[in-house]
Parts: structure tokens; C-alpha cells; sequence
């Protein structure tokens, strides 16, 4: 391998980029991805102890793995971001499709139909809550006089 090859980015800058927060992903779930999609689509946005506890009591099979990969990117965030549980929230949940094993099922006359048993690949990413605008008047202050600033200068 060359040094004059490009570096491939890695997935924490791909999904989070210079925020803090954390992710958790399940390779090789076997479970189809739209089964699983509608599981992940209850949960996204929502804050983490809320999406646990929805997930625990849901009824469809595909809450355990999203469960669990939930609960795995929370405990990310704590051992090395050092954030707080209570204050992250389900920032993104998407599903991929994983490997599809083909499976042969006899049928009349020794022909066979094929069975697809699909598999998928969970991806959660938890961040912690934006603080609310209110909290943050100084910041705003100091760009709003920072464009003042600059206008008054390329007016003269």
C-alpha cells in the first residue's frame, strides 16, 4: 500500500463528525430489514430511557436486537465520550441490508423455488441534547456584534 492512497474516513467522523456522542452497530442480524426498519423508525429522535423502555415492551421480535444495540451505543457514549445516560438522545437509527443465504425448497416435479432468508446490519448513533437557545444569549450577542462590526468596516 502506497502513501499516495487516500485514507478511507472513518466511520465515527462519517456518522458524527467532531460531536460528541457515540455509536453502536449489529452486523449479521437475521431478521429482514423491514421488519426491523419499522422497529427503528418508533425510536428515532426519542430520548434514550424513553427508546429502552418502548423497546422493551414492544411486541414485534426485531425491539431485541434494537435494544440491545441501543443499549450497547449508550454505554459507548459513558466509557468514552464520559457522558451521562440521561442526557443523550436516539440522534440517528438506520437499517442496511445485510447478506441474503439462499435456501432451496423442494417443489413438483424435482424442481425446487428458492428461499431468501435476509439478514441486516443496525446502526444507532446517540448524541446528547442540544442546548435550547435561551441558555445561549452570549454567544449570539457577540456574533451579532461581530457582523455589526464588519458591515461598518466594508462601509467605509
Amino acid at each position: 500500500m502506497s502513501t499516495t492512497e487516500k485514507a478511507r474516513p472513518s466511520r465515527r467522523a462519517a456518522l458524527l463528525g467532531d460531536r460528541p456522542g457515540a455509536y453502536a452497530i449489529a452486523r449479521h442480524v437475521r431478521m429482514s430489514p423491514t421488519k426491523v426498519r419499522r422497529v427503528v423508525d418508533l425510536v428515532r429522535g426519542m430520548d434514550v430511557e424513553e427508546a429502552l423502555s418502548m423497546l422493551e415492551f414492544a411486541p414485534q421480535a426485531a425491539s431485541e436486537p434494537v435494544q440491545k444495540v441501543l443499549a450497547s451505543a449508550v454505554a459507548n457514549a459513558e466509557s468514552v465520550d464520559n457522558l451521562r445516560s440521561d442526557d443523550l438522545f436516539v440522534s440517528q437509527a438506520f437499517v442496511d441490508e445485510g447478506v441474503t443465504m439462499r435456501r432451496i425448497r423442494a417443489r413438483a416435479k424435482g424442481s425446487a423455488s428458492r428461499i431468501l432468508k435476509r439478514g441486516s446490519h443496525i446502526t444507532v448513533v446517540v448524541e446528547p441534547r442540544p442546548e435550547p437557545e435561551a441558555t445561549r444569549p452570549k454567544a449570539k450577542q457577540a456574533d451579532k456584534q461581530a457582523d455589526t462590526s464588519t458591515d461598518t468596516e466594508k462601509e467605509a
